[in-house]
């Protein structure tokens, strides 16, 4: 077993005891910290930084430098998955992610390359094993991807959607060709991590940020199944310790019971979810993660800090909680205010695991 000199992110995803609740952010590295937009720079860009494993990890550091942070979060993005697979992707400057070849027929699904992790995307774990190497035991490291069907989505729109036109199109008239598109991104997915799980990542999340634009019935068919799917398929063991899986489905409260039987360790919460009756609802068998507004960090220092207070009060004593925020936080947040929530975090939990 790899010895930690914090292990308490990983405790708690076991539900095992912790002195404190563990935190981090998602997007903890990125726009907010003045560091980050200095190492943006000297890239060129956020590809650049991306696909450079010494940039991918210095960027990753950085936030670690500031915050007493309980995990490090890869740096990386979450469409690494059809760039490899040859759909060109760019940023277009304050429009987000783009892909030069979109996917739209039933060809286009079948043309479809299976990857080689290890090969298509080493950059990726040649930074997770920089990274680790760099943590050098302090904190855990966190891989990830992108839920199929949010790569999915990405892939037939070919850029952000508000509506979600066309592959909602696609989902419903043509649902044999979306599992298909599904399940050669499922096995892709399940081969990525488990790459960044060999590589050193000693816990994974799967973002499904656009789970939530889905129904009632369509979202265990086209999404929850898939996530199941690469659960099932991954590497759970290394260094003598269990490798933990979170889910974090964007809009997904109404599905919490569902996907606690999903196989994950942990189920992320976005801000819009009580996390107390989140926990009534689940029980015992899996984490929660979540789930503070990440524009409550706009907010003076008091008001995060009550807030902060709210949230582990409706969570109670007890095990099983990684305090995040309910969604990245944003570029435009003052990093003393970070500061202050994370400090917070520490605190006023001591309380709530004695």
């Amino acid at each position: 077993m790899t010895e930690l000199k914090n292990d308490r992110f990983l405790r708690a995803l076991e539900r095992k005891p912790v002195d404190v609740t563990p935190v981090w952010m998602m997007r903890q590295a990125g726009r907010y910290l003045p560091e980050y937009r200095a190492s943006r720079a000297k890239a060129g860009s956020f590809m650049d930084l991306c696909t450079n494993p010494d940039r991918a990890c210095e960027v990753t550091l950085q936030p670690l430098k500031r915050f007493p942070l309980d995990a490090a979060i890869l740096f990386s993005d979450i469409l690494t998955v059809p760039d490899a697979m040859g759909l060109g992707l760019y940023f277009e400057e304050g429009e987000g992610p783009r892909f030069r070849k979109p996917v739209r027929t039933a060809a286009d699904v079948e043309s479809l390359p299976t990857i080689v992790p290890d090969d298509d995307l080493a950059y990726v774990m040649n930074a997770v094993r920089t990274i680790r190497h760099e943590l050098n035991g302090d904190i855990p490291l966190i891989g990830f991807s992108g839920s199929p069907w949010t790569l999915a989505t990405y892939m037939v729109e070919g850029a952000s959607s508000k509506d979600f036109r066309l592959v909602k199109s696609m989902a419903f008239d043509q649902p044999e060709v979306m599992h298909i598109l599904l399940q050669k991104l499922a096995a892709a997915v399940t081969d990525y991590l488990n790459a960044q799980i060999a590589a050193g990542a000693q816990a994974v999340q799967i973002f499904d940020t656009w789970g939530g634009s889905l129904g009632d019935r369509a979202y265990p068919e086209f999404s929850l199944n898939y996530m199941r799917q690469i659960v099932d398929g991954l590497t759970r063991e290394r260094e003598g310790r269990r490798v933990p899986v979170i889910l974090f489905t964007k809009n997904g409260g109404q599905w919490l019971e569902v996907m606690a039987d999903s196989g994950a360790d942990c189920l992320g919460l976005d801000w819009t979810t009580n996390i107390g009756q989140a926990r009534q609802r689940v029980g015992d068998r899996v984490t929660l993660q979540g789930n503070m507004d990440p524009t409550m960090l706009y907010a003076s220092p008091e008001r995060i800090r009550a807030e902060v207070a709210t949230i582990l009060e409706s969570f109670g004593p007890g095990e099983g909680h990684v305090f995040n925020l309910g969604h990245g936080i944003t570029p435009g947040v003052d990093p003393e205010h970070a500061r202050v929530f994370i400090e917070s975090v520490h605190e006023l939990s001591a309380r709530y695991h004695q």
